[in-house]
């Protein structure tokens, strides 16, 4: 490795939103710093499940029922 061209990689913690701290390695801040987490598996709809709503306000499934809406798979 060319020496001073790569990163400290150093101890950090993490907190995650639920309050839990666990540490591991990274680039990111000093040593010892703490990252607080905003969104993170506990609390992010794509973990947990979400509402799973889908809103569309006239976006394209809407243009796309308006143009293909009457068309039919069904033989005549």
């Amino acid at each position: 490795m060319k020496p001073d061209i790569h990163p400290d990689y150093h101890m950090i913690k993490v907190q995650m939103t639920d309050g839990t701290v666990y540490e591991t390695r990274s680039t990111w801040g000093k040593e010892g710093d703490t990252l607080l987490l905003e969104i993170d598996p506990l609390s992010h709809p794509a973990w947990t499940g979400g509402n799973k709503v889908m809103l569309d306000a006239g976006g394209q499934v809407a243009r796309f029922n308006k143009r293909f809406g009457g068309l039919s798979l069904a033989k005549k």
